[in-house]
């Protein structure tokens, strides 16, 4: 199975879409309750819910999903049934089986109900129709030049590697970012705030800076950046804060903050690989939207 530990649970949605193609004296069986197996669609829709929630069982790859609803519906045209399935969840990945598996289920449901009155049947046209969530669940086609600085006294001194600052550069050009600019200051550094400026007047879009956000004595990242913002990015900094939750108890203590800056983002993140490693998942692709906003693009 893929693993899907760090991916965030959102509302998913998946809608699928099959034809079962019968004779016209069977449709007619089928819309005067004439069959003697008795009502198909009702009998058919019951299968392909069922179907759904034990898709897991039946594709060995499958994750176990807790489904918070699933409908079917039948369309009866000249020549064929039409199957159509609704599926929603809750969860860290995607419903696109379980819809897929419902129209399968519920049209295999049909032929059995039919196949003492029509030898001809046959089930095709099954296909994905739509699904909503995760990463595609808005627009991320663009990409911003990105700048990172990381912030920390033992790596400045070359005492220690730039591993955080080395994740998140790794991370932004896999998602076919530009690394504009990367630096390295000591924590309190004078530089940070005429580092940003300049970069920002340079076309820097996104920049993340990596270290100061705790408690301690030399964390200065926090009130050097948040007297810069022309707005703060609560959304961001409250998704952040969340996810670290979830995995160390000792998140809920970083001051991690975000905003704008003229049609720039600064977002701050704290100093250990793990936050991130953690930044990279909650930030992108969805980060990416905000720019199609400040393009006017909508929301």
């Amino acid at each position: 199975m893929v693993d899907v530990t760090d991916k965030q649970a959102t509302l998913r949605v998946a809608s699928a879409e099959g034809k079962i193609f019968l004779q016209h004296r069977t449709l007619k069986k089928i819309k005067n309750d004439a069959l003697p197996k008795g009502n198909v669609f009702t009998t058919a829709k019951i299968a392909g819910i069922l179907a759904a929630k034990k898709t897991s069982e039946l594709v060995p790859l499958c994750h176990q999903l807790n489904l918070s609803h699933v409908d079917l519906e039948f369309e009866i045209s000249n020549n064929h049934v039409r199957v159509i399935s609704m599926v929603k969840t809750k969860e860290a990945t995607g419903v696109e089986m379980e819809a897929l598996t419902a129209v399968s289920v519920a049209a295999l449901t049909i032929y059995d109900m039919c196949k003492s009155v029509d030898k001809t049947m046959t089930i095709g046209d099954i296909i994905l129709k739509d699904k909503k969530g995760g990463k595609t669940d808005h627009a991320v086609q663009y990409r911003p030049s990105v700048g990172i600085i990381t912030m920390s006294d033992g790596v400045a001194s070359g005492k220690r590697k730039d591993t955080s600052g080395a994740i998140l550069k790794d991370g932004f050009e896999k998602a076919e970012c530009t690394i504009a600019q990367q630096l390295v200051l000591p924590d309190g550094s004078e530089k940070l705030e005429p580092t940003i400026r300049s970069w920002i007047d340079s076309g820097v879009e996104l920049i993340i800076t990596t270290g100061g956000t705790g408690l301690g004595p030399r964390d200065l990242t926090i009130p050097v950046i948040e007297k810069l913002f022309d707005s703060r990015l609560r959304g961001i900094e409250q998704a952040l804060h969340a996810f670290g939750r979830l995995k160390i108890a000792t998140a809920t203590l970083s001051r991690l903050v975000a905003g704008s800056i003229g049609n720039s983002i600064i977002i701050c993140l704290p100093g250990s690989p793990g936050a991130a490693k953690d930044g990279l998942k909650v930030l992108i692709p969805t980060i990416f939207h905000a720019f199609h906003m400040i393009k006017g693009e909508g929301h």
